[in-house]
């Protein structure tokens, strides 16, 4: 690939924002009124505001450098900044909903339901072998990379709908956000850890109530506790996990949206190798205890429903030819 065709100057440059930073200013707004209303219940109110404004400014400064000079390098940090800044996004759910009563006895109850068992709570139990426990965390911890990877799969492969890309890839992301402001589901970790794993294994499930508002403890990652997976997985929990955003499974969705996206660039190679790594990734959401089979099933499901919103949303793909990168 010549460096030359990344700074070149594009003839026909997007002029406004793009759809994806629309939709990140739109949930800066949403979220901003949903400060004001819970301004009293809120306590890190200086962060949240801070951050969105930063955010906020940095759209705008990525737009201008676009503008005085657009070519496919300023382009591509227009979207990877954002892809960058999904991080900080997550815990800012927990600010939201965390004087919300908590919903987890409804959704552990309907893994009982369905199942006969708690999942979560029997998965790593009857499954501890160290090759398998491995190699589920490394598909749980192939989250953000599989994205990285499909986003870099259309900007050098079909950069006529890289920005199309972006907005079903990132956009899930704020559908998700804001599907979890408004339902406070902790996830098995944090609400076995309140309830006591008797209760849990005898599915005795109270309501916890505003509990999670004051409490943020979770249960030990289970699995090979010497692996390089493992390890990988309990940095990024005690980095940034929070008793939120368990229902549906994020992690699943965003991922089944990437596939799909895959599947339809028909990058066999790239396809093949992110396929076991999401079939891993969605048995670790339950066997690691971050979600309830239940949520893991959601995930599924609105991975694919969100794929095709964003893609009717975004209008259809370019019928231009394929504009590769050499």
């Amino acid at each position: 690939m010549a460096l030359s065709r990344l700074i070149e100057t594009e003839t026909k440059p997007q002029r406004g924002l793009l759809a994806l930073e629309s939709v990140i200013l739109a949930y800066i707004v949403l979220t901003l009124g949903m400060m004001t209303a819970l301004c009293g219940n809120l306590q890190n109110a200086d962060v949240m505001l801070g951050g969105r404004l930063r955010i906020a400014v940095a759209i705008l400064a990525l737009w201008a450098a676009y503008r005085l000079w657009p070519c496919r390098l300023t382009m591509a940090l227009r979207v990877f900044v954002q892809l960058a800044m999904l991080g900080w996004w997550y815990p800012d759910t927990y600010e939201l909903n965390r004087s919300l009563p908590n919903l987890d006895h409804l959704f552990a109850q309907a893994d009982q339901n369905l199942f006969h068992c708690q999942p979560a709570l029997l998965f790593h139990e009857v499954a501890p072998w160290p090759l398998l426990s491995e190699l589920l965390d490394y598909g749980y911890v192939s989250y953000y990379p599989m994205m990285a990877a499909v986003l870099l799969a259309y900007y050098f492969h079909r950069y006529e709908e890289f920005t199309r890309c972006a907005l079903i890839v990132i956009g899930s992301f704020f559908l998700y956000y804001a599907i979890f402001i408004v339902l406070p589901v902790a996830g098995p970790t944090y609400y076995y850890q309140a309830i006591g794993l008797d209760n849990a294994s005898q599915g005795v499930f109270p309501a916890l109530g505003s509990y999670f508002d004051t409490h943020d403890d979770c249960m030990a990652v289970p699995g090979y506790v010497d692996g390089i997976g493992y390890w990988l997985v309990e940095v990024a929990k005690i980095a940034g996990e929070r008793p939120t955003a368990a229902f549906p499974s994020s992690h699943v969705g965003v991922a089944t949206v990437c596939m799909i996206l895959l599947h339809r660039l028909r990058t066999r190679r790239l396809f093949a190798i992110f396929l076991p790594l999401y079939v891993s990734l969605c048995l670790a959401t339950v066997y690691i205890q971050a979600h309830y089979a239940v949520d893991a099933l959601a995930g599924l499901l609105s991975g694919a429903a969100f794929y095709g919103l964003l893609s009717f949303l975004s209008g259809k793909p370019s019928k231009r030819p394929h504009q590769e990168m050499t």
